[in-house]
């Protein structure tokens, strides 16, 4: 029987510290597995017995690139248990900040961490050296998305002015207005980076996914909506755990997220897409069919040009808000404490993130849970390693290092290195 083992020992920053190994027997594929071997950060626990008002500042600390997700979850699933709703021009600043999030995760991933993968570069600065127009370009996008976190949420990282409610301090219109420029510019760039990565040479490779993600009958979801399918379901945030189940796997101190019926499933910009294409700006809907994209992506490899669409909506619809923006006769809206359970999912922009909350009489958290989007795609990256390696078992080592490192990068896994974060070993059993 010939044995070979492909170890991938390294792969940093997936939502911590993790490995990949695929066993192949007699050259068919028998075993794919996806390691997280970094130690619980234990986020859900410190929560436990702080007062529902810290929450938002201490789960924005879970991911330096995209604190917003974790602040906007927490919110909205402390304003559920108070049977609180935030509307109007407060409802329209937390879809900018959302936007600032957006823009600047995704200029990041395109252009510093993906796009080597496609253009045959090591690295972010290697492939700066010959396209220095398209790497000044992605700093420059990431910076504006930077520069509406900063405004409206204090600072850039782990915002501060964000709270239950709506905000500590609502900014004036000629605030917002100073932002105008940089993004128009930005919009610009968007779309000529939209185009530059349409031309990327992918791998020919696509799947029947499970999509999920949040869905709302009038805009493209970025905090709001309920959580769908590509299969049909239609449920409130609150039902998640009913139909998701985390699962603890012995080689990871990460949880795995499957369905309730053991399915791996897709969270991310493709599930966004497939299910809330109709409900992209204009603008972003015309430049994703000249991109080729047709009503639905299933090919991972194209999911950065599904981000470079995502991006040009966000910056799109940034500028639409600031420019109906009336300011707020108050920065929140008033909070009425109870005891009480509440849940949401928000969309980061690597995918659905859920959050629920039980709060005492007392105002303190009795229990936490969250859910992170790369937890959940865990299962369905294993399957497209799985399924990459088994096409071609036999191809050399040094392609499928390659290929392994991209398709999990097709993810944008939490803020991963440029390039080369994996270690690969060929353990061929036929061979010395």
């Amino acid at each position: 029987m010939t044995t070979r083992t492909i170890s991938v020992d390294v792969l940093a920053r997936v939502e911590g510290e993790g490995a990949f190994r695929v066993t192949l027997r007699d050259g068919a594929v028998r075993s794919a597995e996806l390691s997280i071997f970094e130690p619980p950060r234990f986020f859900e626990a410190l929560l436990r017995g702080r007062h529902w008002s810290e929450a938002h500042d201490i789960t924005a600390r879970i991911c330096g690139i995209c604190p917003v997700a974790y602040q906007m979850s927490t919110v909205h699933a402390v304003e559920r248990a108070f049977g609180v709703r935030v509307e109007g021009p407060l409802r329209a600043l937390r879809r900018l900040i959302y936007c600032g999030e957006w823009i600047e995760s995704h200029a990041l991933h395109i252009h510093l961490l993906h796009a080597p993968d496609f253009l045959g570069f090591d690295d972010a600065v290697s492939m700066a050296r010959e396209h220095g127009e398209a790497f000044r370009r992605g700093l420059s996008l990431k910076k504006a998305g930077n520069r509406i976190v900063a405004l409206l949420g204090g600072r850039e990282i782990h915002p501060i002015n964000v709270r239950v409610g709506g905000f500590h301090r609502a900014p004036r219109r000629r605030e917002l207005a100073t932002l105008v420029p940089e993004l128009e510019q930005a919009r610009d760039d968007a779309l000529a980076c939209l185009r530059w990565v349409a031309g990327f040479d992918v791998p020919d490779r696509e799947r029947d996914y499970l999509f999920v993600a949040l869905r709302h009958p009038g805009e493209y979801p970025f905090n709001e909506g309920r959580i769908a399918s590509s299969r049909g379901l239609d449920i409130d945030p609150a039902a998640f755990p009913e139909r998701f189940r985390e699962r603890q796997v012995e080689r990871s101190t990460a949880l795995h997220s499957r369905t309730a019926e053991g399915e791996a499933y897709l969270v991310g910009p493709m599930a966004r897409y497939a299910l809330n294409a109709p409900r992209l700006r204009p603008l972003a809907r015309e430049a994703a069919a000249e991109a080729g994209l047709g009503p639905v992506c299933r090919n991972p490899y194209r999911s950065v040009v599904v981000r470079a669409v995502e991006m040009l909506h966000a910056l799109d619809e940034a500028l639409q808000i600031i420019a109906d923006y009336e300011e707020p006769d108050r920065p929140a809206v008033e909070i009425a404490p109870r005891a009480g359970v509440g849940a949401a999912a928000t969309e980061a922009p690597r995918g659905l993130l859920h959050h629920r909350y039980e709060i005492g009489e007392d105002g303190l958290i009795r229990a936490a849970a969250i859910v992170p989007p790369t937890s959940q795609n865990q299962a369905s990256i294993e399957e497209d390693l799985l399924h990459l390696v088994d096409a071609d078992p036999d191809r050399p080592d040094e392609d499928l290092r390659r290929l392994c490192e991209q398709t999990i990068r097709n993810y944008d896994p939490c803020i991963s290195c440029a390039a080369h974060f994996l270690r690969l070993e060929i353990d061929r059993g036929d061979r010395p």
